[in-house]
């Protein structure tokens, strides 16, 4: 996030996907912060955790190729990060 400027205020997540609340400039493409967000987690969690992924199966693709983004411009940020925090935790 801070090669682009943006802060990741809240994660959180299920087995199947993750949450973010992540506060970026309006000069910044989200579909590049997004794609960078997952080439750096995908590298750093099959290094942490080489053995348990590579059992799972997950081939040279980590992340599915979608996102779905959504704006919260009108809600409170505790609101959102309330949401966020009531998620499961990623496996």
């Amino acid at each position: 996030c801070e090669s682009f400027g943006a802060e990741l205020r809240e994660f959180n997540g299920e087995g199947d996907h993750v949450h973010l609340l992540v506060h970026y400039p309006p000069k910044v493409a989200l579909s590049k912060l997004v794609n960078s967000l997952k080439g750096v987690s995908s590298r750093y969690l099959r290094a942490e955790y080489t053995g348990r992924i590579n059992r799972i199966g997950t081939g040279s693709v980590f992340w599915a190729p979608s996102y779905f983004a959504g704006s919260c411009g009108g809600a409170p940020l505790s609101i959102v990060k309330e949401y966020i925090e009531k998620q499961k935790q990623p496996a």
